[in-house]
């Protein structure tokens, strides 16, 4: 296990650390409404087109549906588009939910992501409404590309979060699946850890050791 020390703030990302990714079942429900070639539109680690601008805000929700149905072989409302779309984004584990806010007792915490309006006023609220929560019961403050403007791994994303909390950089843990990310964190002085595909947190209970 890697080691970190003074560490004062804990920075997450959300999908594939946080919150379940089904990417197989998110293309298998636009198949079905008739894309047959989604997949060559979204990959897991990276977003293209109209998905990218899309996450950093340079479309609104229903100019992304309305991309959506140039790709579709038949009219589609948008409550289909809505659910498939937010099919992506599973699960929250309870252990993880249990754990971030055993750790904002001690660290501030915030979340990171790459991500959409859909994705968190829907999947992400949904969600986290299940156990009569929201990200500010685990967060101290949330940042969004599609809010900022920017997506991960462009520096300006690792400033802006840095400077808006007052943070000197080497004092972080910033924790991502993307490794892009992970490598451009790095590079700015922040410590890292590149999360695994369903890999257990529970490590970080012991992040007491770290201070």
């Amino acid at each position: 296990m890697k080691q970190f020390t003074n560490i004062s703030t804990l920075i997450f990302d959300l999908g594939g650390v946080i919150i379940n990714l089904d990417l197989p079942q998110c293309i298998q429900n636009f198949r079905l409404l008739g894309l047959q070639n989604f997949e060559e539109h979204l990959s897991l680690f990276g977003q293209k087109s109209f998905f990218l601008q899309f996450e950093i805000g340079q479309i609104n929700v229903q100019q992304f549906r309305d991309e959506i149905r140039k790709l579709a072989s038949k009219p589609l409302s948008d409550e289909q588009i809505d659910a498939a779309w937010c099919s992506f984004l599973c699960n929250i584990p309870d252990y993880k939910l249990e754990m971030l806010l055993e750790l904002k007792k001690k660290f501030k915490i915030l979340l990171l992501s790459n991500t959409n309006k859909l994705h968190i006023e829907v999947s992400t609220a949904n969600e986290l409404a299940r156990v009569g929560k929201t990200f500010f019961d685990f967060f101290d403050k949330c940042y969004y590309s599609y809010e900022l403007g920017i997506a991960k791994p462009n520096p300006k994303i690792f400033e802006t979060v840095l400077s808006d909390a007052g943070l000197n950089a080497e004092e972080c843990l910033f924790l991502d699946d993307g490794e892009k990310n992970i490598i451009q964190a790095a590079k700015m002085g922040i410590q890292t850890y590149l999360v695994k595909e369903n890999e257990d947190l529970s490590f970080l209970l012991n992040a007491e050791t770290w201070k």
